[in-house]
Order: structure tokens, then C-alpha cells, then sequence
């Protein structure tokens, strides 16, 4: 599992990397400007220290360098959720369900997602607990 922790605007830049796969600056820029604001300059700065924190890396093509993720969307995804319960709900699951129930923030579907994802974790542990026995 890796250790990379990433700004919001890191996430931004990760997001497109993602998605593409790869891109240049020149790339990021244009994709992001509308939302963000940010000229190359600042897409520079924060490649440079997702460089260090070993998030990305590039290629060189041409003239141009060609930046790629180094890490996947789901590994990071999971540090920073086990973080985000921990931070915030002392690591419980069922105490941020319970603030979103209490919120009114859940909506049938999502209800229902979340009644077939323990559902699946049910089945899976029930899988697990077979082949440990055996």
C-alpha cells in the first residue's frame, strides 16, 4: 500500500492523469483552466511535488514531457477514506452512516448501493471463513 497523501489540487491533476492515462502540461493546463484558474505555472509546481511524494512521473516525447500516475486511483482512494474515518469518526463506519442517516443524506439509491455492498462483504467474509476451515 502507498504512503502518498495528496492535496485537493493534487487530486484534481491525478484525476485527469487517471482518466488519460497520461498528459502533457500543456494538456493539464487546458483541461484544468476553466475550473481551477491555474496557468502552467502552478501545474508545474504541484507536478513537481507529486514528483517527490512519488505520485507521478513522466516520460520524455519529443519536446514535451509526458506525465503519468505512478499510483492507482484505488490505492489511494483506500489510505485516504481510512484516513478520513479515522480523522473523523474515530475509524467507525457505522458512526458516519449513522451522521448521514441523522442528515437525511441518503437517498433510496443510495440505500440500495449500499444494502448490495454488504451484502457482497457479507458473502465474501462467509467465502473467507469456508477456506480458512478447510
Amino acid at each position: 500500500m502507498t504512503n502518498v497523501n495528496l492535496s485537493d489540487g493534487e487530486w484534481k491533476i491525478m484525476n485527469v492523469l487517471w482518466e488519460r492515462e497520461s498528459a502533457t502540461i500543456t494538456e493539464l493546463t487546458a483541461i484544468l483552466q476553466g475550473e481551477t484558474g491555474w496557468d502552467k505555472h502552478i501545474i508545474i509546481t504541484m507536478l513537481n511535488r507529486m514528483l517527490k511524494k512519488g505520485a507521478v512521473s513522466f516520460r520524455v516525447t519529443g519536446r514535451a514531457k509526458q506525465f503519468y500516475p505512478v499510483v492507482s486511483r484505488n490505492e489511494v482512494s483506500i489510505r485516504e477514506t481510512k484516513g478520513f474515518l479515522d480523522k473523523v469518526y474515530r475509524g467507525s463506519i457505522g458512526m458516519m452512516v449513522n451522521a448521514m442517516v441523522a442528515d437525511k443524506a441518503l437517498t433510496k439509491e443510495d440505500i440500495a448501493e449500499l444494502y448490495e455492498i454488504l451484502e457482497q462483504a457479507e458473502k465474501a467474509e462467509k467465502e473467507g471463513k469456508k477456506g480458512s476451515s478447510s
